[in-house]
């Protein structure tokens, strides 16, 4: 490859290294802590803080129009003039009454606020997904380890104690569930996996709140089957669809109305977007006593209505929910009723016949629809309980003295390596400093592009291949070294010096790397965040010490003239 051919190839390798790491950057420098906060919350969180910043922010401009009509339009709304575009011309001066005139309807402002709020948080949400994470040990959290409950599982199952693949099958089952309820709840970036025979542990970074731990991995879920009012839906939804703005409070709780009499409640019925978002749809007033809740549920599935060949969701009761469940469908045909989880419908439908053990719930359903309301039904309950065995938090002033320890110690053998490259092989060192400094920053690149969970031990792996790396430039000068010694010129020495090292250092690397790979696949989690930085740091170190380097020497010496300085005190060798 030319040398033009070859700058341009680190070129490009620099050029992709900063894609991959520009998330990473973004994400440290740029987003304020508030918002991390705020996109950290899950996405029904999000939606209910964006519709409570809409109402405050329909309700401040219509008081600002009130005040003053000819008025500047406030900064933090002056967003709301590009989404005005939509409906009008620009015109020659915004101004508050212009700014609420452009929108059709109360409803169309109450949108435009909060889609603006909504997409600003989940952009968000979306950047720290794709950025190099601080784990437990470092940004602080929730170390849980659950225990198989399997004298409750014997008396749920006729006596059948569950061992050894039955138990393993068990825990995965409840992992998977687990992960659901987690990522639903807005917790980033958990680490769930079995220990030894009949233990989970879960770590939870950022989290600290022993109780909200508790809500979300504990709870058995909060599905109930609860009879629909029509006619009161009905006039709620005549109220409430036509002003959302006044159906939330600041806070995006959903505010009842006077008319609803006690036993009852207004939730929302919510259906998901494009973008996975609880849309929602209507209002549905419940009443608030319980048919059945989801302990009497066995299995969720998705399936078909025999009638129509449309998606539906088939489940299975226990025996003691099936007998209440008849017992109330038989006496309730023809009326409504809802599927409510966690305090929001996730279906409504017509009860048509007396329903036992074996339930459908049909409707409009698109298959993805209803393989979500499986999910959340199969959700509702673990294949075997567990019990918390040991719960401990991690504080914050911890993460954070970790963090300013660890980049004092990346910081402290970054500079003494630099400084010995420089002081004992002089203005040779500093080609070799400047690979280094380029290996440092391709691994940090891609660690970013993965994803990957920063812990004490990944970064103990990182100080080590800052110091790794620099020893495959020590060996590819002493040969040069041994080359000029024996008579050949500069260019020649240095093109020997490359190739007769290179073996050298490509067993010596690749052993290094198959040994990570090992630990990356047999240890911990503690290990394999060691082994995956080792690994990635000694392939990243293969490109700049033999490449970088080479190519950085050809640049100061040619076949032609130039030599190679090896030490400050006896110049040129």
């Amino acid at each position: 490859m030319t040398k033009i051919g070859r700058v341009l190839l680190v070129i490009l390798v620099l050029a992709v290294s900063f894609l991959l790491l520009y998330p990473t950057l973004r994400w440290y420098l740029a987003v304020p802590e508030s918002t991390k906060m705020l996109s950290s919350a899950s996405n029904e969180d999000i939606r209910d803080y964006s519709r409570g910043v809409a109402s405050k922010g329909v309700r401040e401009l219509t008081a600002a129009l009130q005040g003053n009509r000819d008025g500047a339009v406030p900064d933090e709304y002056s967003y709301l003039e590009k989404a005005a575009l939509d409906y009008i011309q620009k015109p020659d001066e915004w101004t508050v009454y212009t700014l609420l005139s452009a929108f059709p309807s109360e409803d169309d402002l109450f949108r435009a606020i909060e889609a603006h709020t909504r997409d600003e948080l989940l952009s968000v949400k979306r950047l720290s997904g794709n950025v190099l994470q601080l784990g437990l040990d470092l940004r602080g959290g929730m170390s849980v380890v659950l225990e198989a409950d399997t004298a409750s599982y014997a008396a749920q199952h006729d006596g059948a104690v569950p061992a050894d693949s039955e138990l393993t099958e068990l825990l995965s089952q409840d992992i998977e569930i687990l992960t659901s309820r987690i990522d639903e709840f807005g917790v980033s970036e958990p680490d769930i996996r079995i220990q030894g025979s009949d233990q989970i542990v879960i770590e939870v970074p950022g989290e600290t709140d022993p109780e909200r731990v508790d809500s979300f991995l504990m709870s058995r879920g909060a599905l109930t089957f609860r009879l629909v009012d029509r006619a009161l839906s009905e006039r709620v939804n005549n109220d409430y669809m036509s002003n959302p703005s006044r159906a939330f409070d600041e806070n995006g709780t959903l505010i009842q109305p006077d008319y609803i009499p006690s036993g009852y409640t207004v939730a929302g019925y919510y259906t998901e977007d494009e973008y996975g978002i609880e849309e929602l749809v209507r209002f549905v007033v419940l009443s608030c006593d319980i048919v059945l809740d989801g302990s009497h549920l066995v299995s969720a599935d998705m399936g078909r209505d025999g009638r129509t060949g449309r998606p539906a969701v088939d489940f299975r009761l226990d025996p003691e929910g099936a007998a209440a469940f008849h017992s109330f469908t038989s006496s309730h045909i023809g009326d409504e009723l809802a599927v409510v989880m966690d305090g929001r419908v996730k279906s409504v439908a017509v009860i048509n016949d007396a329903i036992s053990g074996e339930v459908q719930i049909s409707g409009s359903f698109t298959e993805e629809e209803a393989q979500s309301l499986a999910v959340t039904l199969r959700t509702a309950s673990l294949p075997i309980d567990l019990t918390v065995v040991s719960q401990q938090g991690v504080g914050a002033s911890l993460g954070s003295d970790s963090v300013q320890v660890a980049l004092k110690a990346i910081l402290l053998g970054f500079l003494l390596v630099i400084l010995c490259m420089v002081v004992y092989y002089g203005p040779a060192g500093i080609i070799a400093d400047a690979a280094l400094m380029m290996n440092f920053f391709m691994m940090i690149s891609v660690l970013s592009a993965m994803h990957f969970t920063l812990t004490l031990s990944s970064i103990a792996g990182l100080v080590l291949t800052l110091g790794m790396a620099i020893d495959a430039n020590v060996i590819i000068y002493e040969r040069i070294k041994e080359e000029e010694a024996a008579g050949i010129a500069a260019y020649e020495a240095i093109k020997k010096g490359f190739e007769r090292a290179f073996w050298t250092i490509m067993d010596s690397n690749i052993t290094t790397i198959i040994a990570a790979i090992v630990l990356s696949v047999l240890g911990s989690s503690t290990v394999k965040g060691f082994a995956n930085t080792l690994a990635i740091g000694v392939a990243c170190s293969l490109f700049t010490s033999l490449f970088v380097s080479h190519l950085l020497f050809d640049f100061f010496v040619s076949e032609e003239k130039g030599n190679v300085w090896f030490s400050w005190r006896r110049g040129r060798r």
